[in-house]
């Protein structure tokens, strides 16, 4: 034991440390794994197939920038998992816009750098846990502003109005399946 440091303290700090171990243990994941019904995996790729298409044919054949590396981690939420939280509209559509414009404010103050890219994408986490509109692929948006020295314009077009188009198709095509309802809520 090290001078200064009671018994209680050190037995403290060791159960905390063996804890801190524990946790990374796991669990058992719950068996079976279930697969969804037929017609909702072909609900998600037809979601995911018209959402990306949209968005992709926009900006690739009318030359519309809307697509954004991340908006295929947002297909898989929006019409794969449609349930979850990360999925609906709001965390859609402002997970993406508070990302982005992160990731151009720490482009614009600090230029594309190894902590500024760290940065954006660190500080998106912290403001979309703030505002209730955790969404994932928003840190790749926030990062993506950063790498590609994006404008302020990036927070309109591709993403606002990208992940706007994508939760419209999500409105249209997740309701087709009769267990499925999107969104699940609004705000």
């Amino acid at each position: 034991m090290q001078p200064g440091i009671s018994a209680s303290t050190h037995k403290s700090k060791h159960l905390y440390i063996s804890e801190y171990f524990y946790k990374m243990k796991g669990n058992k994941r719950p068996l079976p794994l279930t697969v969804p019904p037929a017609i909702d995996i072909f609900v998600s790729w037809l979601g995911a197939f018209l959402g990306i298409g949209t968005v992709a044919a926009l900006s690739l054949v009318y030359k519309m920038p809307l697509l954004v590396l991340s908006f295929g981690a947002s297909a898989v939420l929006i019409y794969g998992v449609p349930d979850v939280p990360l999925a609906q509209p709001r965390n859609v559509v402002g997970g993406h816009i508070i990302s982005a414009a992160t990731g151009i404010s720490i482009y614009y103050f600090f230029g594309t750098t190894w902590w500024s890219a760290a940065l954006a994408t660190s500080l998106a986490i912290v403001l979309m846990l703030i505002t209730g509109t955790v969404h994932p692929p928003g840190g790749a948006t926030a990062l993506g502003a950063v790498l590609n020295q994006a404008s302020p314009i990036y927070i309109l077009t591709p993403v606002a109005a990208g992940a706007a188009i994508m939760v419209i198709i999500g409105l249209l095509v997740n309701n087709l399946s009769p267990n499925r309802r999107y969104p699940r809520y609004w705000l």
